[in-house]
């Protein structure tokens, strides 16, 4: 059941939101079906504390939908499930449950290095699609928020600030407490910052700082691999800087040249100055909003640069310092060198 009485109460705290995240992955799981079978699997598996909770229902419903699944196919029959999640699901099923890895992190320097074997086995939608413009209508016939199967996935829904909100899980996270936050859902706003989100957006941020010092949302344009046309961003709370954030390098007084374009903004005009700027320019980005505080990455497009082998994609979270990767061998591997000379790779040329 989504939460529609309000976000107010989701945000009086880390707490609550914390419980009312962990509480909703038991009532989806409760809920049978692959996808969100898929949802809970995946964000137990960025929690150990979670997943030590959550396993034996997994297990019992990994059973259930796997003998279901091989008795379909057994008979001919129709699988009615999304095709996304059949693969996902089937490669979970081709390792088996009990061969699933949970995330791992570590610090290499000041950066992240994150292995997330689950993310490796979701689809990769419009972000592996070479793009050359930041701006592309709506579509209704694509993946988008308004799909009903979605619906199932929502974390919380309410209005705040003005704006109505719609909270979704991310079904593969790699932040704590990861959603994507949906503004004005059913006005199908495309993956196009406008002025007055922007402003909202730094609002939220500002607003929510108050009990969750922590939060932090994620943006990413198309062409700075978005995976979906319908305007999101991506919420979480951590109580640690990401590394973009760190006082060492020059775009925060510091004495060291980050390796990415960094661009830092204290007030939400000159903030949105830059941002119309790149706009013009038909140049992709990434924005990381703090409170009081955005960082603008302007980058290379997706299909510009050719990507590192350890990655599917640098988004918001690689550009801010955190590398993901889909095996142990590239995790261990990852050094604070080679990480400097891929970020550089997303620079735009001069």
């Amino acid at each position: 059941m989504v939460d529609k009485s309000g976000l107010e109460t989701l945000f009086t705290s880390e707490e609550a939101l914390r419980s009312h995240f962990e509480s909703g992955l038991e009532r989806l799981l409760d809920c049978g079906g692959m996808n969100l079978f898929i949802l809970v699997v995946a964000n137990a598996s960025f929690d150990a504390r979670l997943w030590s909770t959550l396993e034996p229902g997994l297990c019992a419903q990994y059973n259930t939908l796997l003998t279901n699944l091989q008795g379909a196919l057994t008979r001919g029959q129709r699988i009615e499930e999304a095709d996304d999640d059949l693969l996902v699901f089937l490669k979970i099923s081709t390792i088996g449950m009990k061969a699933l890895k949970l995330t791992e992190q570590r610090d290499e320097g000041p950066w992240e290095v994150q292995f997330n074997q689950l993310r490796a086995f979701r689809p990769l939608r419009n972000s592996q699609r070479p793009m050359t413009s930041i701006q592309s209508p709506f579509d209704a016939a694509a993946f988008n928020f308004n799909k009903p199967f979605i619906q199932q996935e929502a974390l919380a829904s309410g209005d705040l600030l003005g704006h109505h909100i719609d909270l979704y899980y991310n079904k593969y996270p790699f932040v704590e407490m990861h959603s994507l936050l949906v503004p004005d859902r059913q006005q199908c706003l495309s993956q196009y910052l406008f002025e007055d989100m922007h402003y909202f957006v730094w609002q939220l941020v500002e607003y929510l700082s108050g009990t969750l010092p922590g939060v932090r949302v994620g943006y990413n344009a198309l062409g700075a691999f978005a995976s979906v046309n319908h305007l999101h961003l991506q919420l979480f709370v951590r109580n640690k800087l990401l590394p973009v954030e760190q006082s060492l390098w020059a775009h925060n007084g510091g004495a060291q040249n980050y390796p990415a374009e960094c661009r830092v903004f204290n007030d939400p005009q000159s903030a949105w100055n830059e941002i119309a700027e790149l706009h013009r320019q038909n140049e992709a980005y990434n924005l990381l909003y703090a409170p009081g505080r955005l960082y603008c990455m302007p980058r290379r497009k997706q299909g510009e640069f050719e990507l590192p082998d350890w990655s599917s994609g640098f988004s918001w979270y690689e550009l801010c310092g955190g590398m993901i990767t889909f095996n142990h061998q590239d995790w261990a591997a990852l050094d604070e060198a080679g990480i400097v000379a891929d970020l550089a790779r997303a620079r735009r040329p001069r």
